[in-house]
Order: structure tokens, then C-alpha cells, then sequence
């Protein structure tokens, strides 16, 4: 068995049985980044095969500077959502289906056209034309690391940049109109208000985000395209979910995503 092989199937074995490990074997450990998203792509392989599920987009993390100072880099990473993960708002959800429950609220980008690859890298005016909604979004992160900051980022991309669930609301198309790194949102758990931010908490802007994904996924083979749907990371302080909470990610005019615990 190869390295990427036998890396996805540890990856798979932890989520299968909800366990932890120190690290992933230093046999199969990537040791540069394309490697990791090598046993990212197997392991999505592995999380899909039994549903016969599909990708339906990206999630970026690492997209603000507390996370980036933790795993001592200099710039955010990406994973895959998944169709078996994906939930409407409102969400119920057994809290045992995790071992984490990291709540993350976090703007969302449908797109509408593919994104061609260019000359020039995509910037938050370039890439703006090609999407179609924004979508409010929770993002429940689940690593299956003791800890997380000791196994690395390439450890993490490697068990699919962590995620654990994505809830989702209802698509806004009028968002043009917006500020988006001062527009606020505000994390309730079980009606009290825990923590707020707002757009500028994601590499200064959510569109910002997505031009970094359009411009990081050529370079392993991949494009951003029509109807895919990305995540761009926490803009609030995180909070672990516990058994029998309600959370609210309130988005003001966006809308809000409800999600609970059993």
C-alpha cells in the first residue's frame, strides 16, 4: 500500500470509530502540501463511497490570523463538502455524531459560472462577477487529532482540512449591495448572544477568500465551478457545542442558521 493510500484509510478508520490519534503514522505522513490534498482526495473517495455522495464545494479554513499563528503558516487551506454532511437550516443534529462540535459561523459563496483559469491572479472585484448568491452557513469542525495544532497543517488538509458538517441557509442575491467586511453576525447559543464579528474576520473580506481558493485549486488540478458552493471560514470566536444546545448563527439581513444538538 502506498503512503496516500495508507494515510486515507487511518483517516478513515479515526471518523468511522469517532477516535483520536496523536498524529498520523510517520510512514504515511504527507510532508508537503500535495501530498496532503493526495490523501484528502482519497479520503473524500472513502467518506463518499458508502452514500454514493458527491462534493458539493469547498471550505477554506485558516482564514484568519489567530488559526494561521496556532499552525505557524502564513496562509489558509481547503477541503472538501461533502453531500452526506450538508444540511438545510434548520438542522438537528446527535451530538455524538462528533467528537468535536467547533461551531463556526461563516459566509458562504454560491457560484455561478465556472472560474477559468487567468493570466492575472483573481482578486475580490475579479471574482465577484462570477457568483451568484451568498449564503449564511454554520460549520460544525471535527478533528480527530489530540491536538490539533501539534499534528500541522498538512495533517489537517489531510483529514479533509477537518470538517465535520456544514449547515446551511437559504441563498441572498441581492448581496452586491452590501458591506461585507463590516457587515456583522452574531453567534446565540441557547438565546444568549456568546460572541459576534463580522466579514473583515476572513483575510479582510469573504470575496478575498474565494479569489485565494480561485486562484489555489490550479494549482492541483482543480477549478472552482458553476453551482459549487464555498465556506470561507470562521468570522466570530469559535465555540464547542455541547449536548442539547441550540445555536443560532444570525446574519442580520442574510438570514440565520439554526442548528441543534441531541
Amino acid at each position: 500500500m502506498d503512503r496516500v493510500a495508507a494515510a486515507a484509510d487511518f483517516l478513515a478508520e479515526l471518523r468511522r470509530t469517532r477516535s483520536v490519534a496523536e498524529a498520523l503514522p510517520e510512514t504515511c505522513r504527507p510532508v508537503e502540501a500535495s501530498e496532503a490534498y493526495a490523501v484528502q482526495a482519497a479520503l473524500v473517495e472513502r467518506l463518499l463511497a458508502p452514500s454514493h455522495g458527491h462534493a458539493v464545494g469547498y471550505k477554506v479554513a485558516c482564514t484568519n490570523k489567530l488559526a494561521q499563528d496556532l499552525l505557524r503558516v502564513d496562509g489558509p487551506f481547503c477541503g472538501r463538502l461533502l453531500s452526506p454532511t450538508l444540511y438545510a437550516a434548520p438542522a438537528r443534529r446527535p451530538a455524538g455524531d462528533f467528537v468535536h462540535r467547533i461551531i463556526e459561523a461563516e459566509f458562504a459563496f454560491e457560484m455561478a459560472q465556472t472560474v477559468p483559469a487567468a493570466t492575472e491572479p483573481y482578486t475580490a472585484e475579479s471574482i465577484a462577477p462570477f457568483v451568484a448568491a451568498i449564503l449564511p452557513a454554520i460549520e460544525v469542525v471535527d478533528w480527530h487529532y489530540v491536538d490539533w495544532t501539534a499534528a500541522g497543517a498538512l495533517s489537517l488538509i489531510a483529514d479533509n482540512a477537518v470538517h465535520g458538517a456544514w449547515i446551511v441557509g437559504e441563498p441572498y442575491v441581492a448581496w452586491r449591495d452590501l458591506d461585507l467586511p463590516a457587515h456583522d453576525v452574531r453567534l446565540i447559543v441557547n438565546d444568549h448572544v456568546i460572541t459576534q464579528g463580522n466579514g473583515a474576520a476572513v483575510l479582510g473580506h469573504p470575496l478575498n477568500v474565494l479569489a485565494w481558493l480561485a486562484n489555489e485549486l490550479p494549482k492541483f488540478g482543480g477549478a472552482l465551478k458553476a453551482g459549487e458552493r464555498v465556506s470561507t471560514g470562521v468570522c466570530t470566536d469559535v465555540y464547542e457545542g455541547k449536548a442539547s444546545d441550540r445555536v443560532r448563527a444570525d446574519f442580520g439581513v442574510l438570514g440565520g442558521v439554526d442548528l441543534s444538538f441531541d
